[in-house]
């Protein structure tokens, strides 16, 4: 090979070595901040695509749970429907068997008016309980059939609700790969245990409202998981349900419902008392204020459930709060 030859091959891989590796090659990864504020804009945008899913799956399991109370209480229809057919047959043959359906020509021959009198009563009696068991027969059945209308709505219900959950699932699933990626990038991703022992809980709170901390945080270091609601992983809305249970109060299962459900017990921000439900503007996170300007909740994905100051970032984000 020519001397300049050489030198000319050598220098056009150094460029192309240069160029790859430059840090404003198109193929660099965006820089740590970029990083941060892309997740910053994927957990809300995350926050409310979960809330949707979770939505979408309580409508499904109510409209299945209807459904299938409908569809237990058709099987008991069925059963007194089938009674009721079988006693109509049966004073179908007696009033056959006694003439009911045989015309009256039978009685002029008998001769006896009082015998003649009490057969005519003994048919009215038995043409009224037939005609009562008509009526019963006919009243379960059109039930039976209304029912059977309403549990064929619900069930179109529920399978449509199954729908949007698979589809919200799948667009879930896509954010949290996302997510996942930009985290790890970061360095900042965290598996969380699904066994930890958590923190106990020294502020404050008196009554339930203890208690709903206490539980609480003895979840931290536990994983955020979208619908999750225990015992080894929650979503936020999932823990601060489970919290409360274990206080006696039964809050929904959503951050939008758990909003709707506190309609007349909001509180403003700045009278917060420990046990109160924190809610982010545009309803898609929330927390649990557990006195001393902290709240506990679980993030999103990649991360643990935690106890965080309400700084001015959180302060920023809260769009209300619920004394349950």
């Amino acid at each position: 090979m020519p001397t300049w030859l050489g030198r000319t091959a050598a220098a056009v891989t150094l460029t192309s070595v240069a160029l790859t590796s430059s840090p404003g090659a198109a193929v660099a990864a965006p820089s740590p901040a970029k990083a941060r504020a892309k997740l910053v804009k994927l957990n809300e945008q995350a926050d409310q695509v979960v809330e949707r899913y979770n939505q979408a799956t309580e409508t499904y399991k109510n409209a299945r749970k209807k459904y299938d109370a409908l569809d237990a209480e058709l099987g008991r229809k069925d059963v007194r429907a089938d009674t009721l057919r079988q006693d109509l047959v049966r004073v179908a043959v007696g009033g056959y068997q006694a003439g009911l359906f045989t015309g009256w020509e039978q009685f002029p021959g008998q001769g006896d008016p009082e015998a003649i009198l009490g057969g005519l009563a003994s048919l009215q009696q038995m043409a009224q309980l037939r005609a009562a068991k008509v009526r019963a027969y006919e009243a379960a059945t059109k039930e039976l059939r209304d029912r059977r209308d309403e549990a064929k709505t619900v069930l179109a219900e529920a399978e449509s609700a199954r729908d949007k959950v698979r589809d919200d699932k799948a667009e879930v699933e896509k954010l949290i790969d996302e997510q996942t990626r930009l985290l790890r990038r970061l360095g900042t991703f965290k598996t969380g245990d699904t066994g930890s022992p958590g923190i106990p809980y020294t502020g404050p709170a008196s009554g339930n409202a203890r208690t709903a901390l206490r539980f609480a945080f003895a979840q931290v270091g536990k994983p955020y998981r979208y619908g999750g609601t225990g015992p080894g992983s929650y979503d936020c809305s999932g823990l601060i349900q489970a919290a409360w249970r274990a206080a006696g109060v039964q809050l929904p299962r959503t951050t939008w419902l758990q909003w709707s459900w506190g309609a007349g017990r909001r509180v403003p921000l700045d009278q917060l008392e420990p046990g109160d439900l924190l809610f982010s503007k545009g309803l898609g996170h929330m927390g649990m204020y557990a006195g001393n300007g902290k709240m506990v909740h679980a993030p999103q994905t990649g991360d643990v459930i935690k106890v965080v100051d309400l700084d001015d970032y959180w302060r920023n984000r809260l769009a209300g709060a619920v004394r349950p």
